[in-house]
């Protein structure tokens, strides 16, 4: 799956044009590279989001083949202190 929809399926980022924006200015990582929105993720993948107020980093444990419900979105990452 890639990069921009998986942060909009796991609700990550709202939007998928948002999720593009973001990785366009290189604001996300993927096991510490910048990545485009096309990357593929795969499972075990560590993506880093850089917000104005620090970064967030997510392990991805499911990468889904569609849409996933608002309860089932949680369970595609897990957080990373």
């Amino acid at each position: 799956m890639r990069l921009d929809k998986f942060l909009k399926v796991s609700r990550l980022i709202k939007r998928r044009t948002v999720a593009n924006s973001v990785s366009d200015m290189g604001r996300v990582l993927v096991n510490g590279n910048p990545a485009k929105p096309a990357k593929q993720l795969k499972v075990g993948d560590i993506i880093e989001i850089g917000y104005a107020s620090g970064t967030e980093k997510y392990e991805v444990l499911i990468v889904p083949e569609g849409n996933v419900s608002v309860q089932e979105a949680q369970t595609l990452y897990r957080s990373i202190d």
